[in-house]
């Protein structure tokens, strides 16, 4: 996949990062992953879903990448249109980066079955999204705290200290995520 194809795929957030440097990396990021992987075209990418840990009801792996990366940014908004007075700085080119990138070992933890499906691969035997994710960030030569984001935004994170970009791409990922497993459970009230 392209440099071209992978900027076009993270519209409209990656042209968000005011910081050409970082948008930069966030793109090598993402094609060191590719180009690690079994996805070579964004078909391959568009039918990879988001986890195997619940019926994802079609939402993709970018769909999601991009709705949480949307739900940061819109907490992020929410409280600064709010609060009087914002208790912390959010940097929104690290949200939106974190945002972007906090799934990226994803594209190596999950690989096509062959048969249609998905299956965890090799690659996610060994370690979770968040640490190979993690891995490529600190690759690409990202600010620690982008890689904060990436590492901590999942149980991993869990009473590790994070940079308040990771507390709000955590929300949004869980706000995409729980609603799934509580239908497959029957516990979510339509």
């Amino acid at each position: 996949m392209t440099r071209a194809q992978i900027t076009e795929l993270l519209q409209p957030w990656i042209g968000r990062i005011h910081d050409e440097t970082l948008r930069e990396k966030v793109i090598t990021c993402w094609e060191t992953a590719l180009g690690r992987s079994s996805y070579s075209t964004v078909a391959d990418l568009d039918a990879m879903p988001f986890t195997l840990l619940a019926d994802t009801r079609g939402v993709s792996f970018v769909e999601h990448t991009l709705a949480v990366t949307a739900g940061a940014v819109g907490l992020a908004q929410a409280q600064g249109s709010h609060y009087r007075q914002m208790p912390y700085e959010v940097n929104m080119d690290r949200l939106i980066a974190g945002g972007l990138l906090h799934d990226v070992g994803k594209i190596l933890e999950i690989e096509p079955d062959g048969k249609g499906g998905h299956r965890k691969s090799r690659n996610g035997y060994c370690m979770r999204h968040p640490i190979s994710g993690a891995a490529l960030a600190s690759e690409a030569g990202m600010p620690e705290e982008v890689i904060n984001c990436i590492a901590c935004h999942a149980k991993e994170g869990e009473g590790r200290p994070q940079v308040i970009e990771t507390v709000l791409i955590h929300q949004a990922d869980y706000a995409t995520f729980d609603p799934l497993v509580m239908m497959a459970k029957g516990t979510l009230i339509l």
